[in-house]
């Protein structure tokens, strides 16, 4: 193992000193390979902590692009970095941090397909994501890999914590995500930040988290948070603790899958109103709905977002929120074209799904773009968040 230079003895003086850390704990942190999947509100705290303690190699994968409304909490980015690629943003943002440590950055969507190749060269994976399909992809390629895993999680005022597959000394592997959720929850039942929102500080309370349990796995230092799960709730500030029970035996891990057909988001296909394809799920254009309107159609405008969206902008259609739709079945027309509606199209489309498989709806059309397609193109005055 390298020595450290002048230059990091004296960046790093302050680990140096410390009991049970010292140079050995910093020579590991140097020699170590962490990935980081998604450059978002998780990893970009986890991003700055860990490429200032000084981990030697940090590779950063994500395909995306930063946003306006990433920076309420993806402390990362600056107004510059609006419209560029996160994962290549990041990477500069790190280097003006700490230009003694290698950066990489892989600007595309981990998969199946490349995600064994992509996380073999480091030695734990940090995931930042914010989907079902990818978390089960990186659970599984890290068991495939033998690579310790660390967990993060946040929806509105709530984040999640833990550490899956480490090692122990007899070579026993800790739990892993499967054991924790062996199914993938209804994709219908679930919402993501983006539609349910997040406290802006949040991300950087859990991600900060996840960047002192890579440490401590590199260092070995202190114990690692393995078959538990810490729940941190911001408005109340209370922790809870649970145990994970370990049932690898029955969720043997082989090979890579189909993880968006796992978790029921497989690719969807559509029928425009101005087709006659018989298709999964139908849909209609702003345009169409606009001509729809502008005609007089007898039809049914039903918005599925929450009473706050409602209030900010609408389309003056009937508001039943996603959750309260299995009560109100009734309300939903069958003699009539009945449109479905969010903010993106993305809740719409799951519960226009929902209703036709668990209540033979055969007249339901999803909203494509939902209302920010709809302020795009149709009404640009509108205000959309």
């Amino acid at each position: 193992m390298t020595k450290l230079s002048n230059e990091e003895i004296k960046r790093y003086g302050r680990h140096l000193v410390l009991q049970e850390f010292g140079h050995d704990s910093q020579l590991r942190l140097k020699a170590a390979k962490v990935a980081v999947i998604g450059a978002g509100g998780l990893g970009s705290p986890a991003l700055l902590y860990l490429a200032a303690a000084g981990v030697g190699t940090l590779g950063i994968v994500d395909f995306d692009t930063v946003e306006l409304s990433n920076l309420q909490r993806q402390v990362l980015f600056t107004i510059d970095d609006v419209g560029q690629n996160k994962a290549t943003s990041a990477v500069a943002r790190l280097r003006r941090l700490n230009p003694l440590i290698t950066l990489h950055s892989h600007a595309t969507k981990i998969t199946s397909s490349n995600a064994l190749d992509l996380l073999a060269q480091y030695d734990i994976v940090l995931d930042g994501t914010d989907n079902f399909p990818t978390r089960y992809l990186l659970n599984d390629a890290c068991v495939l890999l033998k690579k310790p895993l660390v967990y993060g999680s946040i929806l509105q005022y709530e984040g999640q914590l833990s550490v899956f597959n480490v090692r122990s000394a007899d070579g026993i592997y800790s739990a892993n995500y499967r054991d924790l959720f062996p199914l993938p929850p209804d994709p219908a039942s679930v919402l993501n930040c983006e539609q349910a929102g997040v406290l802006g500080v949040l991300p950087g309370m859990i991600g900060a988290m996840q960047a002192n349990e890579t440490i401590k796995l590199i260092t070995g230092i202190g114990e690692p948070i393995a078959n538990r799960l810490l729940i941190l709730d911001a408005l109340s500030m209370e922790l809870t603790t649970i145990k994970i029970k370990t049932r690898q035996g029955q969720y043997a891990i082989t090979t890579l899958i189909d993880y968006e057909h796992f978790c029921g988001l497989g690719q969807q296909q559509y029928k425009s109103l101005k087709t006659n394809e018989t298709e999964n799920m139908k849909e209609i254009t702003v345009q169409e709905l606009k001509a729809l309107q502008d005609g007089g159609a007898d039809f049914q405008l039903i918005d599925v977002r929450e009473q706050h969206e409602f209030e900010f902008c609408n389309l003056n259609g009937e508001l039943i929120p996603q959750a309260e739709i299995p009560n109100n079945i009734d309300k939903i027309d069958r003699t009539k074209k009945v449109i479905l509606h969010c903010r993106s199209g993305a809740r719409s489309g799951n519960m226009v799904q929902w209703l036709e498989k668990n209540h033979g709806f055969e007249n339901l059309y999803n909203l494509k773009g939902g209302i920010l397609a709809w302020a795009k193109e149709i009404d640009t005055s509108m205000p959309t968040y």
